[in-house]
């Protein structure tokens, strides 16, 4: 049995999004606030980006993630674009590096 599930919507004019998590290593707090800084500066740099937002969890539990980004793209293939790019992919690779578990979902409304 199906079950909608209402996503956040940023904006009157969002129709893509995409959220991800992070759990990061011990003792990674400071790498964790670069990747964050390097994430919301990609953001601004790219067209494609219509809004992006990194959240840091200020109640950590067991079953919590450390960090969340909420974005939002004017379309799939904006989001795409996104995703393939050089500079994201390096951010993604440092961030790799720190973490210990991810999740995300990429979303239309």
């Amino acid at each position: 049995m199906a079950t909608e599930v209402l996503m956040p919507k940023l904006g009157l004019t969002m129709t893509e999004g995409t959220i991800e998590e992070w759990k990061f290593k011990e003792g990674e707090e400071e790498n964790m606030m670069r990747f964050r800084e390097r994430l919301l500066a990609l953001g601004k740099e790219l067209p494609e980006v219509r809004s992006m937002e990194v959240g840091i969890n200020i109640r950590p539990s067991e079953r919590s993630y450390d960090a969340v980004l909420v974005s939002e793209f004017a379309s799939m293939e904006d989001l795409a674009s996104y995703q393939q790019n050089p500079r994201h992919l390096e951010i993604s690779a440092f961030c790799k590096s720190i973490r210990t578990a991810s999740a995300a979902v990429d979303y239309e409304v």
